[in-house]
C-alpha cells in the first residue's frame, strides 16, 4: 500500500481551481482565505494567480510564484558573479555576471513553477469582463475547508475545477448561497 508520505513530491495530485468575483476587494479576500486555509494545513498552496479582465476585455494578470525575468536574471548575476571572481578574479566576475544574467533570465522564461502559461492564458480567454477570477493550484485540499470558506463568498461563481464532482456541486451550493 502507498501512502502519502511514499509519493514523490512531484507525483503529488494538483487541483486547480478558479473563482470568479465582480469585485475585486472579495477577489483578494478569498486570497487570503485560501492562504489562511494553507496556514492551517487545510490545503498546501502551490500558486495563486489573479486575472483581472476589465470592461473593454483587456486583462491584467498577477501571479504570486511564478519567476520573473528581472528578479531572476538580477539572482544570476550576482551569483554567477561571485563564482566568477573567486575562480578568475576581475574577468571571471565580469564573465560570470553576464552568463549568470542571461541564465537566469532564460531560466525565468523556460521554468514554470506554478499555474501554467496556458492555463493562465485560457482564464484571459474565458473570464466574463468586468470581473476578477482567482485560480489556485493546491495539493492536499481539505474538500470540507473549501466548502465552507466559499460559503462566505455567495455570489461568486466556479469557473473551472478538477474537484470530484460531490464536492463540485458543494462548492457551487456554497457561491450561489
Amino acid at each position: 500500500m502507498t501512502t502519502n508520505n511514499d509519493i514523490e513530491p512531484d507525483l503529488v495530485p494538483q487541483i486547480l481551481v478558479g473563482i470568479s468575483f465582480t469585485d475585486g476587494f472579495r477577489a483578494e479576500e478569498f486570497l487570503s482565505a485560501a492562504r489562511g486555509l494553507a496556514s492551517r494545513g487545510r490545503l498546501v498552496l502551490v500558486d495563486a494567480v489573479l486575472v483581472r479582465k476589465e470592461d473593454d476585455g483587456r486583462t491584467v494578470v498577477h501571479e504570486t510564484t511564478d519567476l520573473q525575468a528581472g528578479r531572476s536574471a538580477w539572482s544570476g548575476a550576482v551569483w554567477a558573479g561571485l563564482f566568477g571572481l573567486i575562480l578568475g578574479g576581475p574577468v571571471g566576475w565580469v564573465a560570470g555576471a553576464a552568463v549568470g544574467a542571461g541564465g537566469g533570465a532564460l531560466a525565468a522564461k523556460v521554468i514554470d513553477h506554478g499555474i501554467s502559461d496556458e492555463w493562465v492564458e485560457w482564464f484571459r480567454e474565458a473570464v466574463t469582463p468586468g470581473t476578477v477570477t482567482v485560480a489556485l493550484l493546491v495539493e492536499d485540499l481539505d474538500g470540507e475547508a473549501l466548502v465552507t470558506e466559499a460559503a462566505r463568498f455567495a455570489g461568486a461563481q466556479l469557473v473551472y475545477t478538477k474537484l470530484d464532482p460531490v464536492t463540485v456541486d458543494r462548492v457551487k451550493s456554497a457561491l450561489d448561497a
